[in-house]
């Protein structure tokens, strides 16, 4: 009896020390998801029963618990609205990595404003966002300028009220824009053809800077920009938003008021309608007014959605209306006016204030139209389809005599159709992608009646496109891989001198990525795409032969140019702290066939003026740089940011760089906080400072200017007035010193400073 007793003693013993001896030093890490679209899940509670411990979901759905014990737990994720997930899981060896993907589950929430989720981009490369009080600081600029608070996006402008974004020293044709997930398609093949899109019906506003031809088609070589506008409510509620903007500069008067809401009786209707009214008048610089820069913009988007269990649609329509004035002294009469002008490096007219839009000029006006559809097959098969239009008319009006002043010089409509079907896979496993097709049918014609040759003929294309793209996910790492298939036939004819020119033109290619992500560490995170993009020559860069009226440029086409195609590696890392966020984004793209416009150094001079001449060239292109942003918290109040941004644009057939490639350039400011919490307060100092663009092509009109440091101030009090009403007032103050400066990205640099001191007052309201 006693042998027994001892014997159980020791075997008690033996496992109280091998429990003792157990090294608890295990990580369980993973990834949370929605079931719908693969969006991460921010803020879901990550509970582990046995030892009372947990965690909550980050930004990006990622999450850490340390220190466990091998063995077996029970492990229960939380989120509001969707069902939860209690799971057995086991530890051991070097601890677990899971991906953990969430339904939706139908739940009536008195008092919460229930939304649709938005499809979600999978990719593994660099991704920037705009959104919350960021978005509200950047109300009133165009798109291009808006998106200058990312690091490595940057403008390329004609004048001061012109511009469109730049990603990684490329744009136009090369960045694709997406309006509500339609593709934006208007005459975005010139430099002085901004985006036909309002800023104002978006909730936030996302940029991608890889190649992403695979995912979209060839026009997002170069990157893409997501202009999402919210989500519509699936449940009985309102929200309406109200902006007003006044600037000093201009006069500018800037309204725009939305309003979204969910119907009662019927369940998961729910519908949104906006609309935006704009007007300046000329520009200032800071010694003088620069002459006819005055514009006008009013615009409308309305949405009406259904989203059931099984299945959900969207029916979306926007409208974009604007008239732009185009300095004019940017037209001169002869060579010697243009040299002197040149030469002097400003206007010689130098009117007063005025709203009054004179030619020469341009008038825009775009239609989009969306029909989306979805049906859930299975809990984890959704089958999408997606329908647009859009009709694109632009004219461009010049400085002519008698009747002819009245006509355009360009007038050409666009006629788009899109067609998009694809089926989504998700899983509870690491496992989920897409596979798809789509078309895209274009007609654009030269409306007759301006007695001026066409620039570009008429043409129709047809793109077809079929694309795999896979997603592997396990905890902390993602693996993504895809391909993808283009066949193009575009046709085009138009008369010259009497006789009739026509052309058929075909073009194929396949493109493909390999990307990867990595947490690899609580604070450090590590991304990586490698990708082939390809683009087809645009109409204008095979056909273009005479003058582009807005840019004042004589441009010539060459019908035998080959197709662009690129190879592009993207890698990010991005360290998160307890007071401090650091992102570094470093790529090289190695474009051939690269095809830009070069000024030849020659001009024409014709009845209407002298004009400089360019041409469409081709050679092989290494483009490289890195985008270095961050932000450091002081204190409660005080915190700073920094970003910057370096790229180098080489022409490795000549040994020489290329034009229009933006310059070395880094913002940095602190911002201070202060009042109590119901009514927060922030006061903002920035500097930015640009080098001069040192890296000039061979030829060009007018050195590149000098560097220069422009200073601005902001100061945003938001008010809290009751329960779901709050109420923002901001006034803004860009260029404070007033300072003199010419932006290498502005193609009348040659003609004109930059805007100068600018103050803008900005009230926004939602209830």
């Amino acid at each position: 009896m006693i042998q027994k007793a001892i014997s159980i003693f020791l075997l008690l013993f033996l496992a109280t020390t091998s429990l003792w001896a157990q090294t608890c030093d295990l990580t369980l890490r993973g990834k949370i998801l929605h079931q719908e679209n693969d969006e991460a899940i921010i803020g879901a509670y990550i509970w582990v029963m046995e030892t009372r411990t947990g965690a909550v979901s980050d930004e990006n759905g990622n999450f850490v618990i340390k220190e466990l014990c091998p063995g077996t737990y029970t492990l229960t994720i939380q989120y509001l609205g969707h069902k939860e997930i209690r799971q057995t899981i086991n530890l051991s060896g070097n601890g677990l990595n899971q991906t953990f993907r969430m339904q939706e589950e139908s739940m009536d929430l008195s008092g919460v404003e229930v939304h649709g989720h938005r499809e979600a981009v999978q990719t593994t490369t660099a991704v920037s966002s705009i959104y919350g009080e960021e978005l509200i600081q950047v109300r009133g600029q165009n798109l291009g300028e808006s998106l200058k608070k990312i690091a490595g996006v940057t403008t390329f402008s004609t004048g001061n009220t012109i511009s469109k974004p730049v990603i990684h020293g490329l744009h136009s044709n090369r960045i694709m824009i997406l309006n509500n997930g339609i593709r934006l398609e208007g005459q975005q093949w010139g430099a002085e053809h901004a985006p036909e899109i309002d800023p104002f019906l978006a909730d936030e506003i996302t940029v991608i800077k890889g190649a992403e031809t695979v995912r979209f088609g060839p026009e997002a070589m170069g990157g893409v920009i997501l202009v999402n506008p919210p989500s519509l409510p699936t449940s009985k509620s309102s929200q309406t938003e109200l902006n007003l903007i006044g600037s000093s500069n201009g006069r500018m008067g800037n309204a725009a008021l939305s309003h979204m809401g969910g119907s009662q009786k019927i369940k998961g209707l729910g519908y949104r309608i906006q609309s935006s009214i704009k007007r300046a008048g000329n520009v200032r610089s800071p010694r003088y007014f620069q002459g006819n820069t005055g514009m006008e913009e009013i615009n409308f988007s309305g949405s009406l959605g259904l989203s059931r269990d099984k299945f959900g649609g969207e029916l979306y329509y926007s409208y974009f209306n604007s008239e732009l004035g185009i300095l004019r002294d940017a037209h001169t009469g002869n060579l010697s006016d243009l040299q002197t002008i040149i030469e002097n490096g400003e206007p010689f007219n130098k009117p007063g204030f005025s709203y009054e839009i004179i030619n020469p000029k341009q008038v825009v006006e775009h239609h989009l139209g969306k029909l989306k559809a979805h049906y859930h097959l299975k809990d984890h098969i959704k089958l999408n389809f997606q329908y647009g239009f859009q009709l694109n008319n632009r004219q461009e009006f010049d400085r002519r005599r008698g009747d002819l002043n009245s006509r355009p010089s360009l007038d050409l409509e666009l006629f788009t159709n899109t067609l998009d079907l694809y089926v989504d896979h998700t899983r509870q496993n690491s496992w989920s992608g897409s596979i798809g097709i789509n078309l895209i049918q274009q007609a654009n014609s030269n409306v007759p009646g301006t007695g001026v040759t066409p620039l570009i003929p008429n043409y129709d294309m047809v793109n077809l496109g079929f694309y795999v793209i896979e997603k592997y996910l396990k905890g902390p790492l993602e693996i993504e891989v895809g391909g993808r298939f283009d066949a193009r036939a575009v046709s085009a004819a138009r008369y010259v001198g009497g006789n009739l020119e026509t052309a058929d033109l075909n073009y194929q290619n396949f493109s493909a990525f390999l990307g990867g992500a990595y947490q690899l560490s609580p604070y450090f995170s590590f991304t990586s795409n490698l990708g082939t993009a390809w683009r087809p020559p645009n109409i204008n860069e095979l056909f273009s032969q005479g003058l582009h009226h807005g840019a004042a440029a004589v441009e010539i086409g060459d019908q035998n140019l080959q197709s662009e195609k690129s190879l592009k590696w993207v890698n990010g890392l991005e360290y998160q702290g307890k007071k401090s966020v650091i992102e570094l984004t470093a790529y090289v793209n190695q474009i051939s066939n690269y095809i830009y416009l070069n000024p030849t150094g020659e001009t024409y001079v014709s009845l209407r003026g002298t004009f400089n001449v360019y041409e469409y060239l081709q050679a092989n292109a290494l483009l490289y740089g890195i985008d270095l942003s961050g932000s450091y918290t002081f204190s409660d109040q005080l915190s700073g940011y920094f970003k910057g941004s370096i790229i180098r644009a080489k022409n490795t057939d000549t040994d020489t760089f290329f034009p229009f490639i933006p310059s070395d350039r880094m913002d940095w400011g602190l911002s201070y906080s202060f009042g109590k919490n119901k009514r927060p307060n922030s006061l903002t100092f920035s500097n930015l400072l640009v080098a001069r663009q040192s890296r000039e092509p061979i030829f060009d009109l007018a050195p590149a200017p000098p560097a220069y440091a422009l200073f601005n101030a902001s100061y945003f009090r938001k008010v809290s007035i009751k329960d779901q009403q709050n109420l923002t007032i901001g006034l803004q103050v860009s260029n404070l010193f007033n300072t003199e400066y010419k932006e290498y990205m502005n193609r009348f640099r040659y003609f004109t400073a930059d805007m100068g001191r600018n103050i803008q007052l900005k009230i926004n309201y939602k209830f």
